[in-house]
């Protein structure tokens, strides 16, 4: 059975509620772990997988919906004035860049999200780019296989403890590899100008005054930031040029984050040693791809944050504050705060017109 189909097979028993929760549809946008599901059948409502990603089959499948779950497909525009009884968007995992969040909280939807549900299984990811950079895991494999048994008298291998690790974006995720990081022996400089000085504290993390700083003192490079307009394109061919060259780029968060032109520039060019991606910028790694065939560069298919705990936890969340929002119940992530007051409830009204 493949992993999409046992997303959404063998649920789990899950007790049905006693309390008169609202009914109706919720579509599953893409496939969430069985439990999510069996949350939302336990509260009474059904659910329907949509049939593809396409703006113009979810607007048609959303349109008797009252509620939608989706991953990193998103949920657009279209999609949104094309369902009327819509009262809540769903987002299984942190990111919001793919959801019309704007459009959504103008019609009067909440939206919300499961920020940290899969922090520990994104930063073990992370940590295990890292371990595969420094000790050529890939390349010795395959020198193995090969029967290349000189392969460690001209290998780079690195120990990692005593290196630098530069956390870009500290948030759950980033304070989670930052805690790992630190239990290597790595010393930890994370970026992140909002955050108080207790989250650096508590992993004996040290404050860099700009990003400029963390690229040029740090040894690995490790992104995690939400995509936005400021932060696409943040690492180009100039940040690129301040880190070191032994340094190692890491990018678990959003594709985008980096001009993957420059990146492969400047890998083919030994500006920087290697990097390991688990995003790039497209949904997938195209052949044209200009990291495609790039022999530094370590790639993974968005599965850092797909181990069985992180998508349970994901997806009872969210499922959760499904729940919640249709119950009047306001929930505890709400991506756009500012439309509880005047949310969308029941059916279309004058206030919020489909």
């Amino acid at each position: 059975m493949s992993r999409v189909a046992s997303y959404v097979s063998s649920e789990p028993s899950f007790p049905r509620s006693p309390s008169a929760e609202p009914s109706g549809v919720c579509l599953i946008v893409q496939p969430i772990h069985a439990a999510g599901l069996a949350r939302l059948r336990a509260a009474g409502l059904e659910h329907r997988i949509a049939t593809d990603l396409a703006p113009a089959t979810l607007a048609r499948e959303a349109a008797d919906c009252v509620a939608v779950i989706t991953r990193n497909g998103g949920f657009p525009a279209e999609a949104v004035l094309a369902a009327p009884r819509l009262r809540v968007i769903g987002v299984h995992g942190t990111g919001t860049d793919p959801v019309a969040v704007l459009e959504a909280t103008r019609v009067g939807i909440p939206v919300v999200n499961t920020p940290g549900a899969n922090a520990q299984s994104v930063a073990e990811h992370a940590i295990g780019l890292i371990f595969a950079l420094a000790k050529a895991i890939p390349q010795a494999d395959r020198a193995m296989r090969e029967g290349d048994h000189d392969f460690r008298y001209g290998a780079r291998l690195v120990e990692l403890a005593g290196l630098t690790l530069g956390l870009v974006g500290f948030g759950a995720i980033g304070q989670a590899t930052g805690r790992l990081a630190a239990a290597l022996g790595m010393e930890v400089l994370a970026y992140g100008p909002t955050r108080p000085a207790s989250h650096f504290e508590a992993i004996g993390a040290e404050r860099a005054t700009s990003l400029p700083d963390l690229l040029a003192r740090a040894d690995v490079v490790s992104l995690h930031l939400p995509l936005t307009p400021l932060t696409r394109g943040l690492i180009g061919s100039g940040e690129l040029t301040r880190m070191k060259a032994g340094a190692f780029l890491i990018n678990t968060a959003r594709g985008a984050l980096v001009d993957e032109g420059a990146l492969a520039k400047a890998l083919a060019a030994g500006t920087i040693a290697g990097a390991g991606l688990d995003v790039v910028s497209g949904d997938a790694l195209a052949h044209d791809h200009p990291l495609h065939g790039e022999r530094r560069a370590i790639l993974t298919p968005h599965v850092a944050a797909s181990t069985e705990a992180a998508l349970i936890r994901a997806a009872e969340r969210v499922a959760g504050q499904v729940v919640d929002v249709l119950a009047g119940r306001r929930p505890p992530n709400l991506v756009n705060a500012e439309v509880w007051n005047r949310r969308r409830q029941g059916e279309p009204s004058a206030e919020f017109p489909a």
